[in-house]
């Protein structure tokens, strides 16, 4: 009897001892899985771009001619801007660079606005050669009867390269600036965690010239290239500790 009653005892005691054991335990797991302290990153945006000389000059040719009827001041027009591009064609003007962009035709009345007496029509044509042909293709597309004369417009042949060396100094000028401030903060400065691209490269003019229509004599104003500055921007995310 008193063996039985001496087993009981010890078997409530081992409860005692596993009920207290587990209030504790939580407290002592909670005190060793205390959260560290969150990342560190530093984000900075970074600009970089690229200056070039532009190769290419784009201009647009007009044409323009009247008619009694709607269908004869077309096919005036016509004839006329076939002339001009053939002219074009022939001072070098590849095809794939030869681009119509506008045909209209308007009707024109008499004074008072109450009867029709012909019609007007007028079409367009665009060229872009390299610039060193700019002069002799207003020359040609002015002596086929092109009556009006646009540009020039000027770009770089090459924008993708330009773009992707401004990207190449984007990330640079980034991580320039990330350094500077991880030093003023007493961190170091980590690995490269995150990069977006932060907008899409736009050709900015620095200088231009303007093209006027050649005079009788068939000489072209000088057109001076100037330059482009291609940007772009990056956002870049480093790690720090």
């Amino acid at each position: 009897m008193n063996r039985f009653r001496r087993t009981i005892l010890l078997a409530g005691l081992l409860l005692a001892a596993a009920a207290v054991a587990g209030v504790a335990q939580p407290r002592l797991g909670h005190s060793a899985t205390t959260p560290a302290s969150a990342d560190r990153t530093i984000t900075v945006t970074g600009n970089g771009s690229v200056t070039a000389a532009p190769d290419r000059a784009s201009f647009s040719f007009s044409v323009d001619t009247r008619g009694a009827t709607a269908s004869a001041a077309l096919s005036s027009n016509a004839d006329e801007a076939q002339a001009v591009v053939n002219a074009l064609k022939s001072a070098g003007v590849a095809a794939a660079d030869l681009q119509t962009t506008e045909v209209s035709l308007d009707p024109q009345t008499s004074q008072d606005g109450t009867k029709i007496i012909g019609y007007a029509a007028s079409s367009s044509v665009s060229a872009t050669v390299p610039i060193g042909q700019a002069g002799t293709i207003v020359d040609a597309a002015v002596k086929a009867g092109a009556d009006g004369v646009s540009g020039p417009s000027l770009d770089v042949s090459d924008q993708d390269a330009l773009y992707a060396q401004a990207l190449k100094n984007a990330v640079a000028n980034a991580k320039t600036k990330a350094q500077a401030l991880a030093d003023a903060s007493g961190l170091q400065l980590g690995d490269v965690q995150t990069v977006v691209e932060g907008s899409v490269a736009t050709p900015v003019v620095l200088g231009a010239a303007t093209a006027h229509a050649p005079s009788a004599s068939g000489s072209v104003p000088p057109i001076e290239p100037g330059s482009q500055e291609i940007d772009a921007t990056v956002t870049v995310a480093y790690s720090a500790s």
